[in-house]
């Protein structure tokens, strides 16, 4: 998807680009006050409806924000933005406005490129993924992948291509994709669009090819609708999207747990989970401002360190793919609230109440996952610990991915 080329000249703009702002940046921090601090008090002053002291130190904040300053600067523009939006109690409307405006496909690659050449969050879990599916598919003459999130396809044309070179030919692929239903007249359009895509792709690598679309709320969803055939061998993956169902706050059978029931039903050969690891979960308003500062705080420094200031793709990143995640954890509370991510931890003993077990790690994935990261900027990190593979920017994790399978002590349904 993304020579090492192309790596390698962005992140060389990023750098030039650092360098030429740096005397400028050093002059702006004499002046700055601290953003995060002040933000901070700010958020206290929204969680017992103090209004007046809110506005007022979001009057400071605004002379210091601003959208294409450095990094602090930049998430202290679109923080002040979510808190100001609580404060007005608006939060729910405007994210569903925000849901409701179609995307722009262009806009949406564009993004897409960005992330794919300054940072290996995306393309280190589908490397890792792609692995997974040759190693487990090995030999076997059909495949059935049921993407739970599978938004544009991205990460599917590459396997193809790998599955082209197999040994003995490829297999026959099936993929179902699942997605949320978007708002709007055609509620199954994304994942259709997808599969026309794959379509064609796996047509340009002589792969005989299946796509079935289901866009639906995931937790409704029943075994019946993914047609399994006995002989495939079956693989769900789902990367970086379990976060955005509902927890145990929302519901006690939760939207969460009732999906990891339906996969582990499923009785897959393997299950390729990739996490966002934050913990702004919670239902505590100041506690889940603190780590989504943090974990947004290593987000906007990534972009500072990789990218000019005056990136068209980074302002498209910031101003509307983080700004609406930002937006729903700050503004947003109850079953509006999706932006849930769980610590890895969590995740294992969540799975494994489920009914998984984990798989080991294979060294060889864990390997070319290494010098993928590799590529990329210094601070990136890539470790394991208790089976899973981690993805750290300096000194925070930010995502991690592991495989399992169902428990062969769980057989209940």
């Amino acid at each position: 998807m993304s020579s090492r080329t192309t790596i390698n000249s962005q992140t060389d703009q990023g750098r030039i680009s650092a360098q030429r702002n740096k005397k400028g940046k050093k002059q702006q921090r004499k002046e700055m006050v601290d953003l995060r601090t002040l933000l901070i008090h700010c958020a206290q002053a929204v969680s017992v409806n103090n209004h007046t002291l809110a506005s007022d130190i979001l009057s400071i904040i605004r002379q210091y924000a601003s959208t294409s300053g450095d990094d602090s600067q930049r998430l202290a523009f679109c923080v002040a933005d979510c808190l100001e939006v609580r404060l007005a109690g608006t939060g729910s409307q405007l994210y569903r406005k925000l849901m409701a405006k179609r995307r722009n496909a262009v806009g949406i690659l564009k993004v897409f490129h960005l992330c794919i050449a300054i940072c290996p969050f995306l393309r280190a879990p589908h490397y890792f993924s792609n692995k997974t599916v040759i190693d487990v598919s090995k030999g076997k003459p059909r495949v059935h992948i049921i993407d739970f999130g599978i938004c544009f396809g991205f990460q599917w044309p590459s396997l193809f291509e790998q599955l082209a070179k197999r040994e003995g030919g490829p297999p026959k692929v099936r993929i179902t994709g699942i997605e949320q239903p978007q708002p709007g007249f055609r509620p199954n359009e994304s994942s259709t669009n997808a599969g026309q895509r794959l379509a064609d792709y796996a047509s340009m690598f002589n792969i005989p090819f299946e796509y079935q679309g289901i866009s639906s709320k995931w937790e409704t969803i029943k075994i019946d609708d993914f047609k399994i055939d006995k002989d495939d061998v079956l693989i769900v993956n789902c990367i970086y999207r379990l976060k955005n169902l509902g927890d145990e706050t929302v519901s006690t059978n939760s939207a969460r747990n009732r999906v990891l029931n339906t996969i582990r039903m499923l009785k897959p050969k393997v299950f390729i989970h990739g996490i966002v690891n934050g913990s702004y979960s919670t239902p505590f308003f100041l506690t889940r401002f603190k780590e989504v500062m943090y974990h947004y705080s290593a987000l906007f420094d990534i972009i500072d360190k990789t990218l000019p200031w005056d990136d068209e793709a980074r302002m498209i990143l910031e101003r509307d793919i983080y700004l609406s995640e930002v937006l729903n954890v700050i503004a947003c509370e109850g079953s509006e609230r999706i932006e849930r991510p769980e610590s890895y931890k969590k995740w294992k003993l969540r799975n494994k109440k489920a009914g998984f077990e984990q798989l080991p790690l294979n060294p060889d994935t864990v390997k070319g996952t290494r010098a993928m990261v590799k590529q990329y900027h210094k601070d990136f990190v890539i470790n394991e610990d208790d089976q899973w593979l981690l993805l750290r920017w300096k000194g925070r994790i930010l995502y991690g991915i592991a495989t399992w399978k169902p428990s062969e002590s769980n057989n209940g349904d």
